[in-house]
Order: C-alpha cells, then sequence, then structure tokens
C-alpha cells in the first residue's frame, strides 16, 4: 500500500498506533471487531477502520504538492477538497481559493481564470462540463487532479454499460459533487437517471411494470435524468452504479429491486438482456468502514461518537447506522464537546446543530464507541478521544494502554 507524503499535523500519536497494530495483527482486513482501550473509568471501542482513505489522501498530498511547486502562483480549488472543514480550512490558510460552491455555483468567474493559473481537481472528480471549460481557457487540469480512482472505477462501469446500449441509474445523492461528476460522464456514454434510495427506485420500476403512467417520470425525477431520455425506449435495458460513499446494503438492495422488476416484465429467461448484473462499485474504504460500523454495533456500550464534517456523505451513513444501536453524537471536533454534561451535534434528519444535556451517563465505566468519517484527519479523532478522558479521573496512562495492545499482539 503507498505511503502518502501528507503533512504530519494531520496525523496522530494514538490513532496510528492503534492502526498499525491492528494492520500487523489482521493483514487482510477479515476481523472488524472495534479495538478496546480500556483506560479504567471509561472504555473506547475504536472502529477497524476509519478515517483518511486512499483517496483522500492522495487528494492531499497532490494539492500540498500543488502549494509547493507553484510559489507566487495563483492556486485554486475547483471545489471544497474533501467534507471536512478543517482540512478546507488550512487548504485556504495557505492560499488556495474555491471557485465553487459544493453545488457547483461559482464563487469566482471562470472568466477571470488566467493559462498561468494552477486549478487543482477535487477527489469527488467533476463534470465533463467543466473541465472542458477549464481546458477552454488554457488551464493545466491534469498535474493535479486529484480524482479518486474508485470515482474513475464508476464512470468505467458507466462507459461499459453505455457500450452495451444499458441506461443508467446512479444511487446517489443528486446535488452531491461526486454524483454530479458522475452523471454527467454517465450522461456522455448512456442515458441516465438518479435515485436517491429506494423510495425512488420502486417509483421508476412502477413505471417500468406500467403501475404509473410514464409522463409522471419527468415529473419525479425532475434535475436528476439525461437530456432527452425517452422513457419508452430507455427503461428496457438497466444497469445500477452508485455514488461511491452509499451505503452498500442500499445499492445492493437498489440493484436487487431493479433485477425483480425486469424479471417480472421480462421473464427469468431474458433477464441477462435487460439486466446488467453489475457488481457494487462502492469504493473499498466506504465498505471496510462500513463493515467495521456494524463491528461496532455487536459491542455493549453506552454512546457513540463519530467525528467529521457535516455534509461529508460518508460519515453521515456511518452515524445513520450507529444511530439504531446507541445515542449517538455527530461532532466535528473536540470543541463540539463543550464539557462534561453538554455536546454539540449535528441532527442529520433535522439538518441543524443542536446541543444535549447529559450525554455521558453516570456510572463506574462508561463505554464509548468512536469512529470518524474518510475525510477526518486521524489526528482530531486523538483530540477528541483526549478531551473524553479528561472528563474522568484516575484514568490509566495512554502510553501504557497503547503498549497493552502490543502486547497482546
Amino acid at each position: 500500500m503507498k505511503q502518502f507524503d501528507i503533512p504530519e499535523f494531520y496525523r496522530s500519536p494514538i490513532i496510528s498506533k492503534v492502526k498499525n497494530i491492528r494492520k500487523v495483527l489482521d493483514p487482510r482486513k477479515k476481523d472488524f471487531s472495534p479495538t478496546v482501550l480500556d483506560f479504567g473509568p471509561v472504555r473506547f471501542y475504536i472502529a477497524r477502520h476509519f478515517g483518511f482513505c486512499y483517496g483522500v489522501e492522495n487528494a492531499i498530498e497532490i494539492s500540498y504538492k500543488a502549494i509547493v511547486e507553484n510559489r507566487g502562483k495563483r492556486i485554486f480549488l475547483l471545489s471544497q477538497m474533501i467534507h471536512n472543514p478543517n482540512v478546507n480550512a488550512d487548504l485556504l490558510d495557505n492560499g488556495i481559493q474555491f471557485l465553487q460552491d459544493t453545488e457547483g455555483n461559482e464563487l469566482i468567474p471562470f472568466s477571470k481564470l488566467k493559462p498561468s493559473d494552477v486549478v487543482i481537481v477535487p477527489a469527488f472528480g467533476a463534470p465533463i462540463e467543466t473541465i472542458s471549460k477549464l481546458e477552454n481557457i488554457g488551464v493545466d487540469i491534469q498535474s493535479y487532479n486529484t480524482t479518486c480512482p474508485f470515482v474513475e472505477k464508476v464512470w468505467n462501469r458507466s462507459k461499459k454499460l453505455g457500450e452495451k446500449e444499458h441506461s443508467i441509474i446512479i444511487h446517489g445523492k443528486h446535488k452531491h459533487e461526486e454524483t454530479r461528476a458522475t452523471f454527467s460522464h454517465s450522461a456522455s456514454n448512456a442515458p441516465s437517471v438518479i435515485v436517491k434510495d429506494i423510495e425512488d427506485t420502486a417509483f421508476l420500476m412502477d413505471i417500468v411494470l406500467g403501475n404509473e403512467p410514464e409522463d409522471s417520470f419527468y415529473t419525479y425525477f425532475k434535475d436528476r435524468y439525461t437530456e432527452g431520455f425517452d422513457v419508452k425506449k430507455d427503461l428496457q435495458k438497466l444497469g445500477v452504479v452508485n455514488q461511491t460513499t452509499m451505503l452498500a446494503t442500499e445499492t445492493q438492495e437498489i440493484a436487487d429491486y431493479v433485477k425483480k422488476a425486469m424479471t417480472k416484465k421480462y421473464g427469468e429467461e431474458n433477464i441477462k438482456s435487460h439486466f446488467a448484473d453489475t457488481r457494487d462499485t462502492l469504493c473499498y474504504a466506504t465498505n471496510d468502514n462500513q463493515n467495521s460500523t456494524y463491528g461496532l454495533m455487536k459491542a455493549n456500550a453506552d454512546l457513540a461518537v463519530v467525528v467529521g464534517g457535516y455534509n461529508s456523505s460518508n460519515t453521515t451513513h456511518l452515524v445513520e447506522l450507529l444511530e439504531d444501536q446507541y445515542p449517538t453524537y455527530f461532532i466535528n471536533t473536540e470543541n463540539d464537546l463543550l464539557n462534561d454534561t453538554t455536546v454539540s451535534h449535528f441532527d442529520i434528519h433535522e439538518k441543524t446543530v443542536k446541543e444535549s444535556e447529559n450525554y455521558l451517563p453516570k456510572k463506574s465505566t462508561v463505554d464509548i464507541v468512536l469512529t470518524s468519517g474518510a475525510s477526518c484527519p486521524d489526528a482530531v479523532v486523538d483530540r477528541v478521544l483526549h478531551k473524553l478522558l479528561s472528563y474522568f479521573d484516575d484514568t490509566k496512562d495512554v502510553n501504557k494502554v497503547i503498549a497493552g495492545l502490543e502486547v497482546e499482539k
């Protein structure tokens, strides 16, 4: 596995050691049970996999490389590098400017760009139309293109589906940067439509089966289908791809639902001609993080703390899973732990930040599940752990607890 050169302040003395120990114990990633750090009055259940993934570390490395190699030049990020405010804030502090917001609206007009400017393409990738605009200006967008290879894998899958005359169903959030980019690439190869969840999929399949009028497609999926989409002919052969950060179980459920509906309409003997039984396009890091979260759900914990950017799709899905099992607090940094009784956290359902009281139970040993999204630096998780530790008396020394793991190894 490639080792990335990212700023040292993103790394951590605690979490990095825990991860390294687990890599030695489980090199093939077969064990998704959490690591238990027992500090006496408080125990932490640390997810087997979490934090920076390959795509994120690659994007950060390239971005800082761009800063070092282009002193004196204007450097722009097409949009947020990743969905983590701490990472993006540091890039801004280093002089990088954002060209667009997360929905693709221009913050700085492209007309003000010059061929000599440096533009970094974020890990989510970019729509073909946006890349074309930049290329027409004469901007070099290849030298610092940080598009995640797993996102490009989805684009390649879409291309192959299109070559076989399949229309493409994209499981994703239609305003998300990655889904907008994937939709653009998919649209260049085949008729495409975006579904957010199983409800959208069920409605789409009701149209296929004649249970809903064909014209309802254009209203229900407004702004989520390709120009010229013809319901009569473009829903006869289908394949499913996804935004890489969506829940794997939901993508599989959607693919199964589509296959079942197409089988009902065309018959089992003809299904291969009408449904592309594609393998899941979820990235390995998202898959590992989600499987590790299922491992966390087996712990008998009192609460869960999830760290990450509030607009991070993969982090939100971790919260969705954990909140079915524990009181779950989605925080951005250790500063959201206001004290030992009050926590400021993000409600993913109401899309608001709220404060909760008495989040730490009063008992002899408190068990806390701790994890983070793929765009969250381990150093932030370290600080969260230290902050929580500070609320308990007579805790064991951190180094001794970590040393205990190494002895067990």
